[in-house]
């Protein structure tokens, strides 16, 4: 892209492209789809390109394209801030947006102003735009998604809601149903002033299967953990059959993943031996900590670019599920967690060095790390 500013708009060009985007899962999604495309392909599979370790700015997605130049059919994970170029240089078959909450705001700002970004992309696009893949749960996705052409809505049954309070089209106040708690029907929102409200879904999550709009229900059988997955499964399953691939052999590609990008993965740190769990906001902290199981839990925190500058969101997740457990804080930000643990009432160590921080443990440990700790845990580790 030095040589050529134009590179990524014509690396774009004669492909059928799938971006997946949204705050959190992109990456894991990515993962999933491409494998679901990869099944379908066969034999063909040599036709996919996919930027499969998140580099997910321009130059990643240049990086990856022109590694594979006569591949005809490219899955991209899209940064947030990178969906509109895509939408306007590439003309993506279809899209994928996952779900939208605070993250890395140094850099981001606030979400309205990229979920906008996405609405005057798609409204731009018109009838050449892509299809949306759509979290219907996702009041600001909903709103983003209004002037796509078509989409296919997903419902995941998720309960994280902090970061949607407030009507992005007008400003007045969410209401929310409670779900059934036999059923696990229910819970839609709508807005209390004007006519935006959750949508119907075509796909839904119910107690760990994919149910179709007919009925039909999918166990799809994964080999990553966490309810939230079957939901990024449930999109890249809506994407795969977009693109005419299988309901079957698309599931049957999303089992291979494992470890996407080393997310879930376990490595040797000596005599230590940890799982690696990615966090990097509140939205992914709700969803890791559950997963975290040992009897000791490593907590790295950073406040790199990749990160994010600001760490004051320490204070909106709940640490105190830790309580009783032996907790380890590391990473440049290690005394911030700690100070965040200290008012959880959470017993710890502070040990800002990683390699020591995973050193000694007798037993498996869980590591939940923000992105550049992590990335360095991969390193170490060699996943």
């Amino acid at each position: 892209m030095r040589l050529d500013p134009d590179a990524l708009a014509t690396l774009l060009q004669g492909r059928r492209i799938v971006a997946v985007s949204g705050t959190n899962g992109k990456t894991t999604t990515t993962h999933l789809l491409a494998a679901a495309v990869r099944q379908g392909l066969g034999d063909q599979a040599h036709r996919l390109v996919t930027n499969a370790d998140g580099a997910n700015l321009h130059h990643g997605i240049a990086s990856a394209l022109s590694r594979s130049p006569r591949a005809d059919v490219a899955v991209l994970e899209t940064d947030e801030r990178v969906v509109a170029d895509v939408v306007r240089l590439g003309r993506p078959e279809v899209l994928v947006l996952l779900n939208f909450s605070r993250d890395q705001l140094d850099r981001h700002h606030e979400i309205k102003a990229l979920g906008r970004s996405w609405r005057n992309a798609l409204e731009a696009a018109g009838e050449d735009g892509p299809v949306v893949v759509a979290n219907a749960e996702e009041p600001l996705i909903v709103w983003a998604a209004q002037t796509a052409r078509r989409v296919v809505w997903v419902d995941t049954a998720s309960t994280w809601q902090q970061d949607a309070s407030l009507c992005p089209q007008c400003g007045a106040g969410l209401a929310r149903t409670q779900p059934d708690p036999e059923t696990g029907e229910g819970g839609d929102w709508s807005c209390t002033g004007c006519e935006l409200a959750e949508p119907r879904a075509d796909l839904r999550v119910r107690d760990g299967e994919i149910v179709d709009a007919d009925g039909r229900r999918w166990r799809p059988d994964l080999q990553v953990p966490g309810a939230f997955n079957v939901g990024n499964a449930a999109h890249a399953l809506a994407a795969a059959r977009l693109l005419g691939v299988g309901t079957e052999d698309a599931l049957a590609g999303m089992h291979t993943v494992t470890a996407p990008a080393g997310r879930f993965a376990t490595a040797r740190f000596g005599d230590t031996t940890a799982r690696l769990l990615l966090a990097k906001n509140p939205a992914g902290w709700a969803e890791a900590l559950p997963l975290a199981t040992t009897s000791t839990v490593v907590l790295a925190i950073d406040s790199a670019a990749a990160d994010g500058r600001d760490v004051s969101w320490l204070w909106d997740v709940e640490y105190e599920q830790l309580a009783g457990r032996n907790v380890v804080c590391t990473g440049p930000r290690a005394v911030d967690l700690a100070v965040r643990l200290r008012y959880a009432e959470v017993e710890h160590q502070v040990e800002p060095d990683l390699a020591r921080a995973l050193a000694g443990h007798p037993e498996p440990v869980d590591v939940i790390a923000t992105y550049t700790p992590f990335q360095r845990l991969r390193r170490m580790g060699g996943v």
